[in-house]
């Protein structure tokens, strides 16, 4: 079974309506893996959708507690740390989100966003490895 790395823009619509929501849930048929930052962000993301009135208190609690029970594979970010620095000043990116690219290049996977920012910049990178190794949703989940 192919192991696809994903980022909390993914797992994210699996709880919350969106465009790209088919297309994410799509990808829970894969052997999924992020690296343990994703749960933070998944929060943030769900306290953002709140603060902008997007999502009730009781929605944004009830997407928390199904979120808890996704079927990820949390990898500590430590191992990352070197090749996501690297990551981050060679694409001129903030760096937490290189620890998604990172993962996927330890992993020999590939990384799947909805990041359209994080995107652009992965694939215009002169590096074929990293170039390589992201799809964004649409492509991943025609392939799963």
């Amino acid at each position: 079974m192919t192991t696809l790395v994903i980022d909390a823009s993914v797992a994210v619509k699996w709880v919350v309506q969106e465009a790209g929501t088919p297309d994410a849930l799509a990808l829970r048929k894969a052997k999924l893996a992020a690296p343990d930052l994703i749960i933070p962000e998944c929060a943030n993301i769900l306290w953002k959708k709140h603060r902008l009135s997007q999502l009730t208190f009781a929605q944004a609690s009830a997407a928390a507690q199904l979120l808890e029970r996704a079927d990820i594979e949390l990898v500590a970010m430590g191992a990352q740390l070197h090749r996501a620095t690297e990551l981050a000043i060679e694409l001129d990116h903030p760096a937490y989100d290189c620890f998604y690219i990172a993962l996927a290049l330890d992993k020999g996977c590939t990384f799947v966003t909805a990041d359209q920012r994080l995107l652009r910049k992965a694939q215009q990178s002169s590096r074929k490895d990293v170039a390589g190794a992201i799809l964004d949703l649409e492509q991943a989940a025609a392939l799963v």
